[in-house]
């Protein structure tokens, strides 16, 4: 295998590559676009920073291209979409620089904890000082970490070294792997309520952004510190601001910001206070982690060469193209269950179960099972979750997965059933296919029938005269318009379960409406990519 590389990548951690007689590596730093349009069709894997864009006029040249690596997180440099519709396999380094930034989070909490950047101002300006700097120690603190991924179970790790008391919230974890990291498992309001420090360690995403709020500061211990050295703006950095300004929070320290470089008035102001302890995103920038990407990237072209499973791949492999075939109307089936029902469960699963009844269980489910598993364990994640990385994954996360095969079947001639069993309960969700179309025929122990839309709207509640019709009264206030519905239910007068189809998205105002007007016992927006 030929592999270009294009952009400053560490030597050594290029080992891999080089110790093997079947790759041939070539270093082409500065090519200019037509040199690199010219030379890529000689080559089967390209190893990128962010200094070269992959993008589709570049593969449109890469007629022998196998494999794209990114020595690094993100993949803004890389057209994903291009390279999997020509069947290329992209692949990143999301962990190369864990500890880097789990050290870095370590760093910036006990730095201002002890005053070390004001002291060592204080000390090199020429002054003596040392009552203004006494500082605080970690022995003894409760420390809440918000997801407990990769970083957050090093921090919760070294924390507990400092015989720290910790806690953490993360709705997408079992209990065991809190247990394997010696740490309670607890809700977010006990994470804001209880905790002396708090750090986050979650992706940016619309369930993260804004995830600690002005509310919650509101709820927090006076002199709290904040730290985030995950991504900019899981904490609002005006509430954060304003906390700073009013004594809540006695000191905070920040790696990121959801404007880099900093250029709003609000950044400046933050950066500025002299309760922050500040560093220009730094997690990642060690020299061990440059290696590590380097060796991450290195060892995925050749479990590539090798045919071994790819861990880190961003986007989906070729299956056998009989096989997929087949499953493919089954296959988007499966993804739009494991969609659905991550939004709907309970947090924390410990075991996952893939059912498969009547013909289709004649046939290798395995692609299936581990497609549902890719889409439901996409909200669950701090990494893009694919078929080839939903499984390793999975196990990471202490997640049991199971799938069941059998060919009797009661009322459809395919179905598909997923099982979510957490310490809150088991939740059930089924469906099938009717002339391709998918559709969901159970939820929980409710037969129900209707058709997955983009934006949906399920709702528990005790039957009784008139409810659906306020149901719609207050969407319609909202001016969202109802497609569809569907009613489940296993008595007169008893529990209901009715989705909805809408034909736009329904805010939490809204929702909130709903639910105290039918005294719902769950209600939940529901949105399928």
């Amino acid at each position: 295998m030929k592999v270009l590389i294009t952009d400053e990548i560490s030597d050594s951690g290029l080992l891999p590559l080089l110790d093997d007689p079947r790759i041939q590596v070539d270093k082409r730093l500065g090519l200019s676009i037509p040199e690199l349009h010219q030379a890529i069709g000689d080559y089967e894997a390209i190893i990128t920073r962010s200094g070269t864009q992959v993008d589709k006029a570049l593969l449109e040249h890469a007629h022998n291209l196998k494999i794209i690596a990114r020595a690094g997180v993100g993949i803004d440099n890389v057209d994903v979409e291009a390279a999997s519709s020509k069947g290329i396999i992209v692949v990143n380094a999301p962990y190369g620089n864990v500890n880097s930034a789990a050290e870095h989070t370590m760093a910036i909490m006990l730095s201002l904890c002890r005053n070390v950047p004001l002291a060592n101002s204080s000390l090199k300006g020429g002054d003596w000082k040392r009552a203004p700097f006494t500082g605080r120690e970690l022995k003894g603190k409760t420390v809440g970490i918000i997801g407990l991924g990769k970083v957050g179970g090093r921090v919760a790790r070294r924390c507990r070294a400092f015989e720290a008391e910790v806690i953490t919230y993360d709705p997408y974890i079992s209990e065991k792997r809190a247990d394997d990291f010696g740490v309670k498992l607890v809700s977010l309001d006990d994470i804001i309520r209880f905790s002396d420090i708090i750090t986050v360690h979650t992706p940016l995403n619309d369930e993260t952004r804004d995830m600690i709020n002005a509310e919650h500061f509101a709820g927090m211990q006076d002199g709290v510190i904040i730290i985030n050295c995950a991504r900019g703006g899981i904490i609002n950095e005006e509430a954060m601001l304003a906390a700073l300004n009013s004594g809540k929070c006695v000191g905070a320290a920040f790696d990121v910001w959801s404007e880099e470089p900093p250029k709003s008035q609000v950044l400046k102001d933050l950066i500025g206070h002299p309760n922050m302890l500040v560093t220009p995103h730094l997690g990642a920038n060690t020299f061990e982690a440059q290696k590590n990407v380097a060796v991450d990237v290195s060892n995925e072209i050749v479990n590539f060469v090798d045919g071994r499973p790819i861990a880190n791949a961003v986007n989906i492999p070729r299956f056998d193209p009989d096989l997929m075939e087949h499953m493919k109307p089954f296959m988007r089936l499966v993804s739009i269950l494991g969609d659905f029902i991550s939004q709907l469960a309970p947090p924390n699963p410990n075991k996952i179960t893939f059912t498969y009844n009547g013909k289709l269980a004649r046939f290798d489910c395995a692609p299936l099972s581990v497609c549902g598993l890719a889409a439901l364990l996409n909200h669950c994640s701090d990494q893009d979750v694919n078929m080839v990385n939903a499984s390793l994954i999975a196990r990471e996360m202490g997640i049991e997965v199971e799938s069941v095969r059998s060919t009797e079947t009661d009322s459809f001639s395919n179905l598909i059933t997923l099982t979510l069993v957490s310490p809150e309960g088991s939740r059930t969700i089924a469906g099938t296919l009717f002339e391709g179309t998918p559709k969901i025929v159970k939820m929980r122990n409710f037969g129900i029938d209707f058709r997955p839309e983009e934006h949906m709207l399920v709702i528990n509640y005790q039957d009784r005269p008139g409810l659906i019709g306020k149901i719609g009264t207050i969407l319609g206030e909202a001016n969202v318009n109802i497609g569809n519905m569907s009613l489940g239910r296993q008595e007169k007068a008893g529990e209901a379960m009715v989705v909805f189809s809408v034909d736009s998205p329904v805010n939490d105002e809204t929702l909130q409406k709903v639910g105290e007007a039918v005294t719902a016992r769950f209600i939940k927006a529901v949105h399928l990519k």
